[in-house]
């Protein structure tokens, strides 16, 4: 059952597109929603101030980095994660799981978790369902995510029935564990009493795995779900096909995740099939490489084209870049090594992925959803370049 301080109301409907608000011991998240990811306890390049100028109501911490250093301890003796870091609104952490996974051969899994070698230093680390409960109790996340194993893209169907089961198994005793952490029956201090624990989802491409993992995660019973292991190297429509048959199999009162995904029309197309939220590295990271978002796509903002372009990057975006920097400066910045060159980018591409979901949430409120959905697509496209 969901905890006191968090539900999820869906206040609109549009074909599958939900409208909905997430409520959280840290305040309420309009639906669908976009997290910027702060993998450890910042978005690079931008401060709190700056998220919240481009609309970010949700963030998301990484468990792996954040246990590793500064270390979850501190974190909680610190007042929690919130408080840590100065972001009063509500947050998101992962289980570390998908961290620990590419370590490759630094870590060996078993039934109990995974043993694992820290990438800073070697030191040996173990990451259990019940200790990735008590890490992220110790952070203080609204929502905290189950120990998952996500497997790589092209693997058999056996393997992908191996990670499945094994995530089932994990997600049973990580639920069971979070309940005596709530009960006070461990010695570790939970930051925030209201946090809610999501369910993952996984089985690879194959239709029947998912169905199997949907139905038996929704059995064990949790405040919110999660698609996990897509994004990962399997072909675009592959993923779409996936989440249109999962989704559905969630709970219509619950929120439904999809994880790391993805570009601009990844989130439109995957609102159009019931999911309610979203987190994904790529505007902040392409933003630190010099590539910026526009509404016809993308733009490699250190092209000797834009040496004397005095326009904006995108002239109809209303962000902070684009009404005080010309692409000409911008593309200065980006070359001479500027460290506003990340920041400036990175304000501008948040925006155009946080506005885009504003824009969503308004069609869907509005019943309007396909109309902007068509609308979309005729003007941007992940493949374009803008010339």
């Amino acid at each position: 059952m969901p905890t006191a301080a968090f539900g999820f109301t869906v206040t609109h409907r549009d074909g599958a597109a939900r409208r909905g608000v997430l409520h959280t011991p840290h305040g309420d998240v309009q639906t669908p929603v976009f997290m910027p990811v702060g993998t450890r306890g910042a978005v690079k390049a931008l401060t709190p101030r700056d998220l919240e100028d481009v609309g970010a109501t949700m963030i998301l911490g990484n468990t792996y980095h954040l246990h590793l250093r500064p270390g979850d301890d501190l974190v909680a003796r610190r007042g929690g994660l919130h408080r840590f870091i100065g972001w009063p609104h509500p947050m998101l952490t992962d289980s570390g799981g998908y961290q620990v996974f590419s370590l490759g051969a630094r870590r060996t899994i078993s039934e109990a978790g995974v043993v694992f070698r820290s990438h800073l230093d070697g030191r040996r680390h173990e990451l259990t369902p019940e200790r990735a409960v008590e890490i992220q109790a110790q952070l203080g996340a609204d929502v905290a995510m189950i120990l998952d194993e996500c497997p790589p893209s092209g693997i058999d169907e056996t393997a992908a029935r191996a990670a499945m089961t094994r995530t089932l198994r994990w997600a049973a005793r990580g639920r069971a564990h979070l309940e005596r952490v709530r009960a006070g029956g461990t010695a570790i201090l939970a930051t925030n009493p209201g946090q809610a624990q999501f369910g993952i989802v996984q089985g690879g491409v194959f239709p029947h795995l998912r169905a199997e993992s949907a139905a038996r995660t929704v059995e064990i019973g949790f405040e919110g779900y999660a698609i996990g292991g897509l994004s990962v190297g399997e072909p675009v429509d592959v993923m779409y096909r996936i989440v249109e048959e999962t989704a559905p199999a969630l709970p219509d009162d619950r929120p439904r995740y999809l994880m790391g995904t993805g570009l601009p029309d990844d989130l439109v197309e995957c609102v159009a099939r019931g999911i309610d939220m979203f987190d994904c590295v790529l505007p902040t990271r392409n933003a630190r490489n010099g590539q910026l978002l526009t509404r016809h796509g993308r733009m490699n903002i250190k092209n000797a084209a834009y040496a004397e372009d005095d326009r904006p990057v995108d002239e109809a975006c209303a962000c902070y870049t684009c009404r005080t920097c010309s692409r000409a400066y911008l593309r200065h910045l980006f070359v001479a090594g500027e460290m506003t060159a990340a920041t400036l980018n990175s304000i501008h591409n948040l925006h155009f992925y946080l506005d885009t979901m504003r824009r969503i949430r308004e069609a869907i409120e509005f019943g309007s959803f396909e109309g902007f959905r068509q609308a979309f697509h005729r003007s941007f496209s992940r493949t374009a370049i803008v010339p």
